[in-house]
C-alpha cells in the first residue's frame, strides 16, 4: 500500500488590488478534516475518492483555499508551512500530492508554490505530483522541483476534478512502473487578459487541440498543459506558458506550441466596448435574455464584486426587467436595520466612482447558502458542492432587481439566483461580474452575451496596470 502525503494551497492573487488577504479569508482544513471533501466536486474530493481505488493510504496534512483576492499576507504562507512541515519531515510516505492554484503571491514571496516546493525538497526526494489551475503563472522553480503537475484543460474550469484525477493516475503510474518523469517549461513571453483565455475559442482552443495530439502520439509525454497565466498578478513568471511532464525531451513540442501561440496572440488580446455604447445599441430590448458581462469587476479574477459602473449604466438607460448582483454586506445590514435608502457598492476599489445612493423596495432578506446546481461548474472547482453568499437582500429600484450579498459570489452557478427566488431565465437583461467562467451556466439560457467595459481592477486593458516585475510585456 502506497502512502501519499496530501496537501492543498489554492489562491489566485490579484496583486494590483488594495489590502491583504489574511488567514481569516481562507477556508482551512487540517489533518482528518480534509477527508470530509471526499467525493465532492473539487479536485481534492476527486483525489480522496480515487485513492481508495488505488489502495493508497492518505496522510492528510492541510488544505488552504480562498477566493481570488489581494496579495496574501506572509503569515498565511508560514502558517500553512507550519501545518504541513511536521508530516513532511517524517518522510514516512512514498509520494506527495498537491492541490495548487499556481498564481499565488504574498507580501515577500512572488512565487509561493515554488517556495513551498523548495521547502519540501529540502525534506524529501520522493515523487511530487499534483494539479493546478489553468490560470497559473508557472515558474521555473515549480518545473524544476515537482515531478508532474497537471493543469486544468478547460476554461470555464469544468474539468478541475478530472484534471486532479489525471494527475492521480499519473502518480499511480509512477509508483507502479518505477518510471519518474520530469517537467519542462516554455514561456513564450505573451500576456493575455482572462477574457482572451476561454478554451471554446482561439488562441486557447487551437493550443489545447495541439497539446492533446502530442499526448496521443508520444508515449513518453505523460501530460502537456496549456497555461493561460493570470495577468492581474505582477510577478516575473506572469503570462502564458507550456508545461510538459515527460520521460524524454519535449523541447520540440514546446517550441511548436510557442510558435502557434505567437501566430494566434492577437486573438487573445481582447478589449471591450464601453457599457453606455452597448446599452444604447440594445434599445429597444430584443427578445430573450441578454447577458451583460462586466470583466472589470470579475469576481473570479479577484475583484470585489461591488463595482457600480454597470449598475449606474443600467439605471441611466432605464433598463427594465433586469437584474444585477452587488456584494455589499454593509448595505445588507442597513436593510435589515430598516433602511430603504442605501449607499450601494463602490466600496471595494479605488477605481470605482463610489457608492450609488438608491431608494429601494425590499423584496426579501435571506440566508445565502445554496447547493450548486452544476457540480462540474467552475465554482465547484473552488468550493465543492455548496457555496455561502452570507446574508442576502433582494431589492428593486425601478425596473431593476438587485441581489445584494454579504460574501462576494462568482457568478458561475444559476443556483445563486434561484436560491433567492429570482427566475433569471425570465429576465430581459442580467449583469454578471465575470470574464469567461460564467459561460457554462449562462450560455444555455442566453439569447445573446455582450461584454462591456467599466472602471475596475480586472479590465481587459492590461496596459493600464502598473507592472514592475512581469517579463511578458
Amino acid at each position: 500500500m502506497s502512502r501519499i502525503l496530501l496537501a492543498g494551497l489554492f489562491h489566485e492573487t490579484h496583486t494590483f488590488l488594495d489590502g491583504l488577504t489574511t488567514l481569516e479569508d481562507f477556508q482551512i482544513r487540517r489533518g482528518d478534516e480534509m477527508l470530509a471533501s471526499k467525493g465532492d466536486a473539487s479536485p481534492l474530493g476527486g483525489v480522496l475518492e480515487i485513492a481508495d481505488e488505488f489502495g493508497w493510504q492518505i496522510i492528510p496534512a492541510a488544505d488552504y483555499r480562498a477566493q481570488p483576492s489581494a496579495t496574501v499576507a506572509d503569515d498565511v504562507i508560514e502558517q500553512f508551512w507550519n501545518d504541513i512541515a511536521p508530516a513532511a519531515a517524517k518522510a514516512d510516505y512514498d509520494a506527495i500530492y498537491l492541490v495548487l492554484h499556481g498564481a499565488m503571491a504574498s507580501q515577500t514571496i512572488l512565487d509561493v508554490e515554488g517556495e513551498i516546493l523548495q521547502r519540501l525538497r529540502a525534506l524529501t526526494q520522493v515523487p511530487i505530483f499534483g494539479v493546478f489551475d489553468l490560470h497559473a503563472n508557472f515558474s521555473p522553480k515549480m518545473a524544476a522541483l515537482a515531478d508532474c503537475l497537471v493543469g486544468y484543460r478547460e476554461n470555464p474550469h469544468t474539468d478541475a476534478r478530472e484534471a486532479g484525477l489525471i494527475a492521480a493516475r499519473l502518480l499511480q503510474r509512477c509508483l507502479t512502473t518505477g518510471q519518474r518523469p520530469r517537467m519542462q517549461l516554455k514561456h513564450p513571453g505573451l500576456l493575455w487578459p482572462p477574457t482572451g483565455t476561454g478554451t471554446a475559442s482561439d488562441p486557447m482552443r487551437s493550443l489545447e487541440v495541439i497539446a492533446r495530439q502530442f499526448e496521443r502520439e508520444d508515449d513518453s509525454l505523460w501530460a502537456m498543459s496549456i497555461v493561460a497565466g493570470f495577468s492581474f498578478a505582477d510577478t516575473p513568471d506572469t503570462g502564458v506558458s507550456f508545461v510538459a511532464c515527460t520521460t524524454a525531451d519535449a523541447t520540440p513540442h514546446l517550441a511548436a506550441l510557442a510558435q502557434r501561440a505567437y501566430e494566434l496572440t492577437d486573438l487573445g488580446q481582447i478589449t471591450d466596448p464601453p457599457a453606455d455604447e452597448v446599452l444604447t445599441k440594445l434599445k429597444p430590448l430584443p427578445a430573450g435574455l441578454t447577458v451583460l458581462v462586466e470583466p472589470s469587476d470579475n469576481i473570479g479574477g479577484g475583484a470585489p464584486g461591488d463595482g457600480t459602473g454597470l449598475l449606474r449604466a443600467l439605471i441611466r438607460h432605464d433598463i427594465a426587467n433586469a437584474a444585477i448582483c452587488i456584494n455589499d454586506p454593509q448595505a445588507v445590514r442597513d436593510l435589515e436595520a430598516g433602511a430603504r435608502r442605501i449607499q450601494l457598492g463602490g466600496k471595494g476599489s479605488r477605481l470605482d466612482a463610489g457608492p450609488v445612493e438608491l431608494e429601494v423596495e425590499l423584496i426579501a432578506l435571506n440566508d445565502g447558502r445554496f447547493e450548486l446546481e452544476d457540480k462540474n461548474s467552475h465554482l465547484a472547482s473552488m468550493c465543492g458542492d455548496v457555496f455561502d453568499m452570507g446574508r442576502c437582500a433582494v431589492v428593486k429600484h425601478a425596473g431593476l432587481t438587485i441581489l445584494i450579498t454579504s460574501v462576494k459570489t462568482p457568478p458561475f452557478d444559476l443556483g445563486q439566483w434561484h436560491s433567492q427566488d429570482i427566475a433569471v431565465e425570465k429576465l430581459s437583461v442580467v449583469a454578471v461580474k465575470a470574464a469567461v467562467a460564467h459561460r457554462r451556466a449562462y450560455d444555455k439560457i442566453a439569447a445573446r452575451m455582450l461584454w462591456v467595459d467599466t472602471p475596475g481592477p480586472c479590465s481587459s486593458n492590461l496596459k493600464a496596470l502598473p507592472f514592475k516585475h512581469a517579463r511578458s510585456l
